[in-house]
């Protein structure tokens, strides 16, 4: 489904630097950063979408990094006490952090969208990052792994059609959820064992998945394709509790387990998925005109909310007040 769906030169830089005065030139430079960070993750990390600001990435790696991405934004915020190496990916599963080289998507997503620059070349696996000397890890994933994105699709398919009516997905699709949250769990556990190794002094920050589907669907307007197009109100109340929060529960469990932080978003989010008058989550489109592909990712205003609750998690882990 992650296929389908989901500077200046050197004359100037010179001519600037002649007319540096000499006191400048002689100036201390400014004192490296206390602490060393690195964001790992798939497209919730990343930003990827426009809602969530613009890349930032020459020449574009395929990732899809936005400025308005939370480790961005907190990068911003606490200035130079943290250097910050961001290597989330969209599309990025678990594997792609622990051991895979990647190849990113960009916005490819046909036939939703295609993109000019598609294909990209392999990424490294995002923990080749991670180092003795890291400090703070932060990692988002597991709805890749999981084949969330996949999961939407078939529900948009069964739900097409049926007015609203029914649990076709669910029907469909529950018996097999189990064996993807024991591969998330296993893979995942693997991944925080593979991140401990290389950074064993570091802290490891998990972060959850944000609230995109409220308590009360009958807020979300059957195919209205700036929330969740033809996917039924039972089946998203079963996405909601079977799918999505088990998902965060596998999160936290298998952070528990190796002495970790998780960090999450859901309680803090819940007033604001994607069916609420204030959201910060994107439907399946941003927008129609223009034609914009979000695909039930955080904007700018969920991106904040993330690196609010994210930047207080790493100043408390690394004891700073």
């Amino acid at each position: 489904m992650r296929t389908r769906l989901a500077v200046l030169g050197s004359a100037v830089a010179l001519a600037a630097g002649a007319l540096i005065p000499v006191q400048l030139a002689d100036a201390t430079p400014a004192a490296a950063a206390a602490y060393e960070w690195v964001a790992l993750g798939d497209s919730y990390t990343a930003g990827v979408i426009p809602a969530a600001g613009e890349t930032f990435e020459v020449p574009r790696d395929g990732c899809e990094r936005t400025d308005l991405s939370y480790p961005q934004v907190i990068d911003r915020d606490l200035g130079s006490l943290i250097e910050l190496t961001n290597v989330s990916c969209g599309a990025a599963a678990i594997e792609d952090i622990t051991f895979n080289a990647q190849e990113p998507i960009g916005r490819h997503l046909p036939p939703f969208s295609e993109d000019p620059d598609y294909p990209f070349p392999p990424v490294p696996p995002q923990s080749e990052a991670v180092s003795p000397g890291t400090d703070v890890i932060t990692v988002g994933a597991g709805g890749n792994t999981l084949g969330f994105a996949e999961i939407l699709f078939t529900c948009l398919q069964l739900g097409d059609g049926s007015g609203g009516v029914g649990t076709p997905c669910r029907d469909d699709l529950a018996d097999n959820i189990p064996g993807r949250l024991t591969k998330v769990s296993q893979d995942y556990d693997d991944m925080l064992a593979t991140l401990h190794e290389r950074a064993p002094h570091a802290k490891v920050l998990n972060v959850g998945y944000p609230t995109v589907i409220p308590e009360d669907t009958s807020k979300c307007r059957y195919n209205d394709w700036e929330q969740f197009a033809s996917i039924t109100p039972g089946d998203l109340d079963w996405l909601r509790d079977d799918v999505l929060g088990p998902l965060n529960a596998t999160i936290e469990k298998a952070a528990g387990e190796h002495g970790d932080t998780f960090v999450g978003l859901s309680d803090s989010t819940r007033n604001h998925s994607v069916c609420d008058a204030g959201k910060w989550v994107e439907g399946l489109l941003t927008s129609l005109d223009p034609f914009q592909v979000a695909f039930v990712h955080p904007n700018a205003k969920g991106h904040k909310n993330a690196a609010d609750q994210v930047s207080v998690a790493i100043l408390n882990a690394l004891g700073v007040n």
